[in-house]
């Protein structure tokens, strides 16, 4: 069950104003058009066995699954930014570690960059809302398999070598 007034927060930050290139005025773009967003790839021990768990989360706009990621605001730091997705995309707060391979590619014709930590979940529960309506708690692989963009692929590695774990 969705909280209004967290449906209502939501609502607003999907919809704001719009500028000329389709971005709103809170989001942060370099001088040269670049879209900067950061993200982590949320991690936790498995409460049945111990196991490594990553967090992928579902976009039902997209209908697809990748790590909690985000655009940063304007004057917000990269690591704010990816841990303020992390606390509104999955309802976790998380302990950041270890900065991981940032990934730059097109996005509707537009040069996009974002930055990626690992991070450890620390505590929260996922609440549904437009923006996020599943999340996966899912093995390394069964992560690799799930997620949509191949590119988001190669960041379960870099997670595994960051936790020594390869």
């Amino acid at each position: 069950m969705t909280h209004p007034k967290h449906t209502d927060t939501h609502a607003h930050r999907r919809h704001p104003r719009r500028d000329a290139s389709g971005h709103g005025p809170e989001h942060h773009r370099d001088g040269d058009g670049t879209v900067r967003a950061a993200g982590c790839l949320l991690w936790r021990r498995s409460p049945a066995d111990g196991s490594l768990e990553l967090c992928l989360v579902h976009r039902p706009k997209y209908d697809d699954w990748s790590h909690p990621k985000g655009k940063l605001k304007r004057g917000e730091k990269w690591l704010a930014a990816a841990l303020r997705e992390v606390a509104e995309e999955t309802g976790h707060t998380c302990a950041p570690g270890t900065e991981l391979p940032t990934l730059r590619y097109l996005a509707n014709g537009r040069p996009k960059e974002v930055r990626y930590w690992a991070a450890e979940a620390t505590g929260g529960n996922f609440a549904p809302s437009d923006e996020v309506d599943r999340v996966l708690w899912l093995s390394p692989a069964a992560a690799r398999a799930r997620l949509t963009q191949p590119r988001d692929r190669a960041l379960v590695h870099a997670l595994l070598d960051a936790l020594h774990l390869t």
